[in-house]
């Protein structure tokens, strides 16, 4: 069967709690920046007068030429000489919480679904074998705006082969959706299976409730913490004092009183 060019919309009730909410700019603003942050590799390097080849040898005497002291021809006033507080490979990575780029992609796609730049197809290739031109045919139906951000599920290997080297569009998968991408494109298109991960992931995630775990009664703390009583070790008698040793002046004023 050869692949046609009729994409079927399918209407379906965004819901408010990711499609509708208030538009935070500053939120989306920083998450967006952090993420192009993110994306640089920070590799750039100079090198320091300390790192360049070569002057190790003073280029001439301190005095006696008439020309200002130099130690070595790598300083960095000289051609081929170091560079002064150049750049060094650092990371830009910023931390973004996971509730703040949550919050900034529900702000995005509420802007583009307030003003109907969302949509939901069925599939935009039919047959079994990939097509660009049709898929491009499906987009040019929906709207007429040129730059599209189209959402698919990664099992969804056809409209992947289609799209994957038109200009004009970009393809992510509905678990990498993010504020970026939405913000980038002027209509955001989902496919029903993309849709319907993308809507029950986000609602099963927001609706997740802690789990209140109650205190055990009384009864049961009292059986778990009873344990038999130790058997008291019998007490160490204390030992006897000895009679303090009687003097030798003392016993013949003892016989004395005998006699």
């Amino acid at each position: 069967m050869s692949p046609t060019s009729n994409v079927k919309t399918v209407k379906v009730d965004l819901p408010a709690e990711i499609f509708d909410v208030s538009v935070n700019v500053p939120l989306i603003h920083q998450v967006v920046v952090a993420q192009q942050a993110a994306a640089r590799q920070g590799t750039h390097a100079t090198k320091t007068r300390g790192e360049v080849r070569g002057g190790g040898r003073k280029p001439y005497k301190q005095k006696g030429t008439g020309r200002a002291r130099q130690g070595s021809i790598r300083a960095p006033q000289f051609a081929g000489g170091g560079v002064v507080h150049g750049p060094q490979p650092r990371k830009y990575d910023q931390r973004t919480p996971k509730k703040m780029k949550a919050a900034a992609l529900r702000g995005a796609l509420s802007d583009r679904a307030r003003n109907d730049r969302v949509h939901v197809v069925e599939g935009l290739v039919s047959g079994d074998a990939p097509s660009t031109k049709a898929a491009l045919a499906s987009l040019a139906g929906l709207t007429d705006r040129s730059r599209f951000l189209v959402v698919l599920e990664r099992s969804d290997a056809l409209t992947w082969l289609s799209l994957r080297n038109a200009h004009e569009v970009h393809i992510v998968a509905v678990d990498q959706l993010n504020t970026y991408d939405v913000l980038s494109s002027d209509d955001v298109v989902f496919t029903k299976g993309a849709y319907d991960a993308f809507v029950g992931g986000t609602a099963a995630s927001s609706e997740r409730k802690a789990e209140v775990v109650e205190p055990p009664a009384d009864d049961a703390v009292e059986e778990k913490t009873e344990k038999p009583a130790a058997k008291k070790a019998p007490a160490k008698k204390a030992p006897a004092k000895k009679a303090p040793a009687k003097k030798a002046a003392d016993k013949p004023a003892a016989e004395e009183a005998d006699k």
